[in-house]
Order: C-alpha cells, then sequence, then structure tokens
C-alpha cells in the first residue's frame, strides 16, 4: 500500500500536467488512442522477456513513439484527418497487442498488461514512475510558455518562434513516457484516467493555467488516495476504483462547479434580503 500510495503520488505529480495540456489542446482522445499504442511493445517485451520491467518500458515507449509518427506521417501524406489514423492504430495497436500477449501469456498475464497491477509496484517500478515524473517536471518548466501559447493560439507561435516543432514533439514525448509511466500501475485501458479526468474536474473550477495544473494534481493526488482507501477496505481491484474516484471527483465538479451543468441554475439569495 505504500509503494502503491507513492505510485499515484508520482503520477499525480507528473502525467496530470500532461493530461492539463493534453485537455487545453483538444487531444484527450488522443491521449486514450495513444495508451493503447503502446500495448504491442510491451506485449513484445513481455512475449521475449517475461514480465521485465526494463524490457516492457523500453518496448511501450519505442510502440508509442512508432504509432504517432505513422499517425503522424499518414495524415500528411493522405486525406485523412489525424483523428482518423490514430483511431486506425489504435485499433489495430490494441489487437496486435492482445494476440502477441495470449500467443504465451495467461489470463492472469493478459489482465495484468490491460489493468495494471498498483498494489505490486515493486522498488524498481517505483523508481520509474519517479523518475519520469522528474523528468517530465523538468521538461513542462523547459517547454511552458511555448506549451501555453500552442493551447491557445498555434498560429501565432509559429509564426513568432522556432520553439513550435520543439514544444509538440517534445510534448509527445513526454505524453508517451507518461503513458508508460502510468502503464505500469495501472495498465493500458485506464492509464490516461489519471491524466484527464482529474484536468477536466479542475477545468471546471479553474481558468488560469497555473491555478488550473496545481489543482488537477490535488485531485489526481486526492483521488488516488481515495482509491486505494476503497480498495483496501473493500476488496475492489484498486486500479479501477483509482479510475473511479477520478471519475467522482469529475461528475461531482460537473454538478457544482462555476464552469458544470448547475452553474447559473440554482437561485442565489442576495445578502440584503433577511
Amino acid at each position: 500500500m505504500r509503494r502503491a500510495l507513492a505510485g499515484c503520488l508520482a503520477l499525480a505529480l507528473g502525467a496530470t500536467p500532461v493530461g492539463v495540456f493534453l485537455l487545453l489542446r483538444r487531444m484527450s482522445l488522443m491521449g486514450d488512442a495513444m495508451s493503447h499504442a503502446i500495448l504491442p511493445g510491451a506485449a513484445l517485451g513481455y512475449l521475449a522477456f517475461g514480465l521485465s520491467l526494463g524490457a516492457m518500458t523500453v518496448g511501450g515507449i519505442v510502440a508509442g513513439i512508432v504509432v504517432v509518427l505513422a499517425a503522424g506521417v499518414v495524415t500528411r501524406a493522405s486525406i485523412l484527418k489525424e483523428d482518423a489514423s490514430l483511431a486506425a492504430f489504435y485499433l489495430l495497436s490494441l489487437a496486435a497487442g492482445v494476440m502477441i500477449v495470449s500467443l504465451r501469456g495467461r489470463n492472469l498475464d493478459l489482465l495484468h498488461v490491460l489493468f495494471g497491477s498498483v498494489l505490486a509496484l515493486d522498488d524498481g517500478s517505483l523508481l520509474l514512475i519517479g523518475g519520469i515524473a522528474t523528468l517530465t517536471l523538468f521538461g513542462l518548466a523547459l517547454l511552458f510558455r511555448p506549451l501555453a501559447l500552442e493551447c491557445f493560439d498555434p498560429a501565432f507561435l509559429r509564426g513568432v518562434s522556432r520553439w513550435s516543432p520543439v514544444a509538440h514533439y517534445g510534448f509527445l514525448m513526454l505524453v508517451v513516457l507518461n503513458l508508460v509511466s502510468g502503464f505500469h500501475a495501472l495498465g493500458t485501458l485506464m492509464a490516461v484516467g489519471i491524466m484527464i479526468l482529474p484536468s477536466a474536474a479542475a477545468r471546471l473550477w479553474a481558468h488560469e493555467l497555473p491555478a488550473l495544473l496545481g489543482l488537477a494534481v490535488v485531485f489526481a493526488a486526492a483521488s488516488g488516495v481515495a482509491g486505494l482507501l476503497l480498495s483496501f477496505h473493500a476488496d475492489v481491484p484498486a486500479g479501477p476504483a483509482i479510475v473511479l474516484m477520478c471519475g467522482l471527483v469529475y461528475f461531482a465538479s460537473l454538478l457544482a462547479a462555476p464552469g458544470g451543468l448547475l452553474a447559473g441554475r440554482l437561485p442565489v439569495r442576495h445578502h440584503l434580503e433577511s
């Protein structure tokens, strides 16, 4: 439980800020597609070396980068839009990954790859997640200004700075790294949950980027703690419990936040009324 808690806090610090920028760039579904794109590489690493941390990590990173680059090439060389090419690669990657794991493994191994095992994090996995979170924070600090500009006016950034391609591809690398990090704890199917759901909830409360980033991290960390407590006391799987807590925060924000569904619809009592 201590390792699981440390892993969830590291994911909240590293992966959730990346999810904020995915949300602002309208790339949330792209993040979901990329989370499945890492599956064939991780499965090949598993097929060759078993449940090896290093092999599955390297395989996932390589597969994620290949899919991102291939989708970009298809988008530029054909009439297909980026979302269509990513959807095609996502489906093929998911099917290929499940097939590869099934060639050698058991159903338990397939469940481990798809849904993760946050309660089984060892020291190596925890160091990997913490290292990627640290690298992500440094990367976001370095690319913060061009990333912020690209979120709100990408054409302006391309016109005034040569940092536009650096920010774009650097950010995609951070996305892949954090999806691989989340894969070890939550699996390929739910790694994107701790990135997007707290970010969407924070977006309903905050309007400035620093406040949005901070609130998203707080929501993700609180959801991780609540999910682990629910898993311990109710004897349910920890990964789905964490993502469900993220979803609960999102739906509560959707109802109660100033940018939510009930904003402006509830009667407000004037302070002069008695």
